[in-house]
């Protein structure tokens, strides 16, 4: 046997080999084969007596909202407002013009004149008669009522007209430079009168009434004890002597001294 005829029997042994042995190695290049397509058996009809799969429904879709129609309503019944609208929202209140204190002060409906409340006193509101007046009247001695702080004991206390409204005046001449407007210590403090029933010093203080009106301003110019009004009593004299009548109280006090000094002795230097 010859050499071709060994490797021709050799290559049909291996063959054979392979094709019995499906786990034989194989050096030959793969060759692509196409996969036969297994085709699905055929679904069988249910039967009547097995039970069915069924699936749940589908969820119910949601109402229609429907819209009512509109009314046409007449310009005139929407134009006017209902009962029940204008009982909720009133109208308003009209506004009221604020009243300007300066042009309309309070008390501005009494009178400018008033019974007189001591002969030395005119009807004019805080306004007391001239010295020349009063000394043509025989007026010449100023009477007030003054009570004790310590027993309360009241008395009346009389004043010459002359020598006191002389001792006020040259206090005022000789200090006007340095007050500033401003009423001095022995103004706002001052000294007062010893008491005859108790003997208590510097304890007679002058009454001053309630009614402005019928405060003795002369009688208390002339014991130089005005600063034992309050400021508001102060004020009421400025204000109807036409003086100015805000600030502090030494301010209104000094004021009202040269105010009374003026009305006594309109021409002097006061």
């Amino acid at each position: 046997m010859g050499e071709r005829d060994r490797k021709r029997k050799n290559a049909d042994d291996s063959k054979a080999f392979e094709d019995d042995d499906p786990l034989a190695l194989c050096l030959s290049p793969p060759s692509r084969r196409p996969n036969p397509l297994t085709p699905h058996p055929p679904l069988s009809p249910p039967s009547p007596g097995a039970p069915q799969h069924s699936f749940p429904p589908p969820p119910p879709s949601p109402p229609l909202l429907l819209l009512p129609d509109f009314i046409s309503v007449p310009s005139s019944a929407a134009s006017a407002p209902s009962a029940a609208a204008a009982a909720a929202n009133p109208p308003a209140r009209p506004l009221r013009a604020r009243r300007n204190p300066s042009k309309a002060p309070r008390g501005a409906h009494k009178s400018d004149t008033v019974p007189p409340p001591f002969s030395w006193a005119t009807d004019r509101r805080a306004t007391v008669h001239s010295l020349n007046h009063l000394l043509s009247q025989n007026i010449t001695n100023i009477t007030g009522e003054a009570q004790c702080k310590r027993c309360e004991a009241s008395q009346v206390i009389s004043y010459d007209l002359v020598s006191k409204f002389n001792e006020v005046a040259a206090f005022i001449r000789a200090r006007k430079h340095w007050m500033h407007d401003r009423a001095p210590a022995e103004w706002m403090t001052p000294a007062f009168p010893d008491c005859r029933s108790c003997g208590q010093p510097n304890c007679m203080r002058p009454v001053v009434v309630a009614k402005k009106r019928s405060i003795n301003w002369l009688f208390m110019l002339l014991s130089q004890t005005l600063g034992c009004c309050t400021l508001d009593q102060l004020k009421y004299f400025c204000k109807h002597t036409k003086n100015h009548r805000t600030g502090a109280k030494d301010r209104v006090l000094y004021l009202t001294y040269l105010a009374l000094c003026k009305q006594l002795d309109p021409a002097g230097p006061f």
